[in-house]
């Protein structure tokens, strides 16, 4: 079986009312500037994004999230907990027999199922893939980690394409940028300019700046948005992860942001799986198109169930799910 590097398990608070805006990567311009740049980029992402949506994704071959029998702590949701693992909390729920809307006890186990099809592979850099909120860490070829990412709101949507990492911090003041300083105002919030580091700043403790304009990874002081289109760009991690993958990624490390909620796969064991997301950028890609699309391109179509694969387009879960298997090979297994 592929390696299936382990999501740690956790615990999360809530969303705070300020978003953070990852401007605070660069110099304070005007804030005709400030907007405009954004704009700019918000354009050139929907443009790339529908460029192309029409272009099948690569077959993939290989699955990460480990199964984790996870405990309660104080304080935990099935939102927070879904946030810690990648996993929606409906599904939460319903792979521990509860209902939506459960209150957790502390100590209460609960048994954790987050199968993600690894996009591509890379031979060094971090992948992200929008649509699934996933980040996938390569080093020579191989899988080192993946975590769940929090992203930009629809209406303010986190940019695809390459990217590098251009600077490390601890700490970081978060410069609020003149575009944000005007959604506040216009939401009757105080109107800040700069949140300096501490229990308030929305960047957390750990920041990897890129080299596109204004955007960067980093913490974040609401856990629980993790695995949610919340931010304006920002790609965020739970505090856990971001002090980790910190310590893995240096100054020129490359990157890229990619846009594909269909993904399929046929695994070592000759299985495959197929995980549809949402088009959350509603960029008019058709799944059950791509799915045909990628079958015939790699000669999958007489080994997949089609009403399963139907079953889970409909669905949109987000989870890796089995639709089919490769003939001459008897093993099986959950993904």
């Amino acid at each position: 079986m592929p390696t299936r590097p382990h999501v740690p398990g956790g615990h999360a608070g809530n969303p705070p009312a300020l978003a953070e805006n990852l401007a605070a990567a660069a110099a304070r311009p005007s804030g005709m500037i400030a907007t405009a740049r954004r704009m700019a980029m918000c354009l050139l992402a929907g443009l790339s994004f529908a460029a192309l949506a029409q272009e099948p994704p690569p077959l993939s071959h290989d699955v990460t999230g480990a199964d984790t029998e996870y405990r309660v702590k104080q304080g935990d949701s099935l939102t927070a907990i879904g946030a810690r693992f990648g996993l929606e909390p409906k599904l939460l729920a319903r792979q521990n027999g509860l209902s939506a809307n459960a209150r957790l006890h502390p100590g209460q186990p609960l048994h954790v199922h987050p199968p993600h099809i690894v996009p591509a592979v890379l031979d060094d850099g971090l992948l992200i893939n929008l649509p699934q909120r996933m980040l996938f860490n390569f080093s020579q070829g191989k899988l080192v980690s993946a975590y769940p990412v929090g992203l930009g709101k629809p209406s303010w949507p986190t940019p695809q394409g390459d990217f590098r990492i251009v600077n490390r911090q601890t700490n970081k003041p978060w410069l609020v940028p003149k575009s944000i300083q005007e959604e506040m105002r216009r939401e009757g919030k105080t109107v800040l300019e700069e949140v300096p580091p501490g229990p308030d700043n929305p960047l957390g403790r750990h920041w990897l700046g890129l080299n596109l304009w204004g955007y960067g990874i980093h913490g974040t002081i609401a856990p629980a948005s993790i695995y949610h289109f919340q931010s304006h760009g920002c790609i965020r991690l739970h505090p856990d992860d971001i002090a980790e993958l910190f310590e893995q990624v240096r100054v020129g490390t490359p990157g890229r942001l990619i846009y594909q909620p269909v993904l399929l796969a046929v695994i070592e064991d000759g299985r495959i799986l197929l995980e549809v997301h949402r088009d959350i950028y509603k960029q008019g890609i058709d799944p059950a198109r791509t799915v045909r699309d990628l079958a015939e391109a790699h000669g999958l179509s007489p080994s997949i169930d089609w009403p399963k694969v139907d079953a889970v387009i409909a669905a949109q879960d987000g989870l890796a799910e089995e639709v089919g298997h490769l003939p001459g090979n008897g093993s099986k297994g959950p993904p």
